[in-house]
């Protein structure tokens, strides 16, 4: 059984930077493409930064490139997504997810697994 866990959210003022994590187990966590996602009060979900199963493939939103990164530890089975100068609009739960095609993906349809998210809140 395959679970993701994020944590590492928060209440954080514009401009400030929050890391979040995503803790995966039953997995063999480096075969996978490492996604994360974000769902907006009153949106729908959308992409925020993936990372192809080799780590030599990233992709990024238009609007977080530049300020978000992420990364992985595949020793430790988690994934990083680094958050830099805040804004409110990135508001929202933040959602990991796994690809087992491998690919660093913007499309939510094709990851197979899925974490409960962690709620981000920037306050301007």
């Amino acid at each position: 059984q395959v679970q993701l866990v994020e944590s590492g959210g928060g209440l954080v003022q514009a401009g400030g930077s929050l890391r979040l994590s995503c803790a995966a187990s039953g997995a063999t966590f480096r075969v996978y493409a490492l996604g994360w996602f974000r769902r907006a009060p009153g949106k729908e979900r959308e992409f925020v930064a993936a990372d192809s199963w080799s780590g030599q493939t990233s992709n990024y939103a238009d609007s977080v490139k530049g300020r978000f990164t992420i990364s992985r530890d595949n020793a430790k089975n988690t994934g990083i997504l680094q958050m830099n100068n805040l804004e409110p609009d990135d508001t929202a739960i933040y959602y990991c997810a796994l690809d087992v095609r491998g690919e660093a993906s913007s499309i939510g349809a094709k990851y197979e697994y899925w974490g409960r998210g962690t709620q981000v809140t920037v306050s301007s």
